[in-house]
């Protein structure tokens, strides 16, 4: 591991304190910044979030991608939890603390703001991290360029409803240009420029060159991306987290909770059902994080940039990061435990 990823927690730890600190004491900083952004989507954050994912994406040989589908049980794996456990569970499990456990210190008006928060973040499964989170552990690039696109299109069919049907409403209006502009920005756009430039570095130099010299010139950039763009999205919201330092750790105990069970779940599955490590540890990332992006866009489009909802929404990208990295040296952790399984199996 390199030195950047060895150190990881504290970079983020750091990255975060700024970020707050800036957005507290340096406003003009993010005010101008949030002036470039299109369909509710943060140009800055796009890029940055593009570098973090277009190394990953240079190691997508399509050749593998062709065969993802004969081994369908990683897939089927990452489709279940997201779309038919997920949603239900954050829901109960927000619903039991915000309204039983945590109602002395948070009103019934609350209570329902950040329950909708909630909501909103576990209908929408990780598109753009997901690829730094299988990269830090290994995981299997092609397959969980799949994992993501498949998610990608189930969220275009299945994230209004769901999403309507656990606030109890009739309908929700979902900024569709946001969640297009996302999906463009964080999967299409990166894929098509990996794919261009592997093929352009193998066809020029041969494939040995491209694994073995002109990959690891990028090994940082992934881990530089993501700090920075925590540097940014704090910066954002350093305001609101300054203010509001008791609800952010109330929201924050039943979104640890619902992430930890989540990994497990899929993580879980896929070691029963006989899947590599390469493949199971991306699926428990998928589930267990969020697509914080859409999740914002859509509370601040629906209840106001100054709503509790939002607010809760943003506790997710706080407590994200860390459980995550946590996550993740787990999964390594536990790697060798996945030996047994043939290598030549992709499931």
């Amino acid at each position: 591991m390199s030195f950047f990823e060895k150190n990881l927690t504290y970079w983020v730890a750091l990255c975060m304190v700024i970020g707050v600190l800036i957005g507290k004491y340096l406003p003009t900083i993010p005010e101008s910044l949030a002036k470039f952004e299109y369909a509710n989507v943060s140009i800055p954050i796009a890029v940055l979030i593009w570098l973090m994912i277009y190394p990953m994406m240079m190691k997508v040989d399509f050749a593998s991608v062709k065969d993802v589908g004969k081994n369908p049980t990683g897939l089927l794996v990452t489709w279940v939890v997201n779309w038919l456990i997920k949603p239900f569970t954050m829901f109960g499990i927000a619903w039991l603390f915000f309204y039983v456990v945590f109602q002395t210190w948070i009103t019934p008006e609350l209570a329902q703001d950040y329950l909708a928060g909630a909501i909103l973040l576990g209908a929408a499964p990780c598109t753009a991290m997901v690829f730094v989170w299988s990269h830090l552990t290994r995981g299997n690039a092609a397959y969980t360029v799949v994992q993501v696109a498949t998610n990608d299109l189930i969220i275009l069919v299945a994230f209004t409803p769901i999403v309507a049907f656990l606030l109890g409403i009739g309908g929700i209006t979902v900024p569709w240009m946001t969640l297009i502009v996302s999906v463009v920005l964080f999967v299409v756009v990166p894929l098509l420029g990996g794919v261009v430039t592997r093929n352009l570095v193998i066809r020029a130099k041969g494939k040995a060159y491209f694994q073995d010299t002109f990959i690891p010139k990028f090994n940082n950039f992934t881990i530089a991306g993501l700090l920075l763009t925590l540097v940014l999205i704090f910066s954002f919201q350093g305001e609101v987290i300054v203010n509001n330092p008791l609800h952010i750790v109330l929201i924050a105990v039943p979104l640890i909770i619902q992430t930890v069970l989540i990994f497990f779940l899929a993580y879980g599955a896929c070691y029963r059902l006989g899947c590599r490590h390469d493949i199971a540890a991306p699926a428990g990332m998928i589930g267990a994080s969020n697509f914080f992006e859409l999740s914002v866009a859509v509370a601040i489009t629906l209840f106001g940039a100054s709503s509790p909802v939002v607010l809760a929404t943003i506790v997710g990208v706080l407590v994200e990061v860390p459980v995550m990295l946590a996550l993740v040296a787990y999964a390594n952790k536990t790697s060798a435990s996945f030996a047994p399984f043939k290598a030549t199996d992709q499931s």
